[in-house]
């Protein structure tokens, strides 16, 4: 039996063992995998090729990953398999892809484009399977567009003029950021998995194709728009992506999508990736102060180097010129001690 975490109830620890006895594991040791910036935990079986993820219902329910998981199969892509499930309990026997996750791969000195073409082939797989790949999912429209951007400005933005002077803001942000979005927010195209990035990627060796590219973290999935998921894997939060290769990769989805409008597509990637690096801006902030993980502040930089690349377009414009009139010195990077003074008095 597994010991519970000095930060987890016995009752979680209790159902977790429950769970592994109903399913014919009892007794089988867990070793905690590192946790990330959700709710959900996982655990691995010693010796079974298989994962237990814990998933607290009020927090992370466990039915839209079940769902999704279900959707990638049907379009021939690996997401693991779902050997047992309590969805009431949010918890499940998941396939165990191993070790070799992209990030570890890279980190080995492993060749870093040829993993990326693989990434780049299962998005154009599974966006070749147009909407029917995303059925029964929400759609990614203005409402969720917007949720998501206002975390820059409830979030960052008052680290740099104050609470009071970000929410008298907020209106005219949002308002601002909803028209950019119009055009972007009423595609219903493809299954956007929103977290596509080599920390959610894994190689398995021996698999044929895009088999290879085994998909983790997909399940806030919505139905929106194809461009979304190639900016998140080419515009990554976390790590530097040399511009000649997110050039390259651009081309190399093209090229494989002829029927697609190029100039559409590249105007939605841009949108989008201002929006997306405005939430990301205020998701790591908001997990530094309210939960205290401030380990992602370290990428703060380099996040706010892509939102002021995304905001060159000329339909950001006017979010560009609202940001440079109200937030003063918006553009430079917050210095650490700056930065940790701010997040304990702000």
């Amino acid at each position: 039996m597994t010991p519970s975490l000095p930060t987890e109830s016995a009752a979680r620890a209790a159902a977790r063992e429950a769970f592994l006895a109903r399913s014919g594991h009892a007794g089988h040791a867990l070793d905690a995998l590192p946790a990330d910036a959700s709710a959900r935990r996982y655990f691995r079986l010693g010796g079974q090729g298989l994962l237990l993820m814990d998933s607290p219902p009020g927090a992370e329910p466990l039915a839209p990953y079940l769902q999704v998981a279900e959707l990638l199969h049907a379009c021939g892509l690996s997401a693991p398999r779902v050997l047992a499930a309590d969805t009431e309990q949010g918890l499940a026997l998941i396939e165990d892809f191993g070790q070799a996750t992209y990030t570890r791969l890279f980190a080995g000195g492993h060749a870093v484009a040829p993993l990326y073409q693989l990434a780049v082939d299962a998005l154009v797989e599974l966006h070749r399977a147009g909407p029917a790949a995303a059925e029964g999912l929400p759609a990614y429209d203005a409402t969720r567009l917007a949720d998501e951007c206002a975390l820059f400005i409830d979030w960052y933005a008052p680290l740099l003029v104050g609470r009071a002077a970000a929410a008298k803001l907020r209106e005219r942000y949002l308002a601002t950021f909803a028209e950019a979005c119009r055009a972007v927010a009423t595609r219903r195209e493809v299954l956007v998995l929103r977290d596509y990035h080599v920390d959610n990627l894994m190689y398995l060796e021996g698999r044929p194709g895009v088999a290879a590219c085994g998909l983790l973290d997909f399940q806030d999935a919505l139905c929106g728009a194809p461009a979304y998921d190639l900016m998140s894997l080419l515009e990554d939060a976390r790590r530097d992506v040399p511009e000649t290769l997110r050039i390259s990769l651009l081309t190399h989805y093209l090229i494989q999508r002829p029927e697609l409008d190029g100039r559409t597509f590249m105007a939605d990637y841009q949108v989008l990736a201002a929006q997306r690096h405005a939430k990301v801006l205020g998701i790591f902030v908001r997990l530094a102060k309210r939960d205290g993980k401030r380990g992602y502040l370290a990428h703060l930089p380099r996040v706010l180097g892509l939102f002021q690349r995304a905001l060159q377009a000329e339909a950001l414009g006017p979010l560009n010129n609202l940001l440079d009139h109200h937030l003063p010195n918006w553009r430079e990077p917050l210095h650490a001690d700056v930065l940790a003074q701010r997040l304990a008095t702000d």
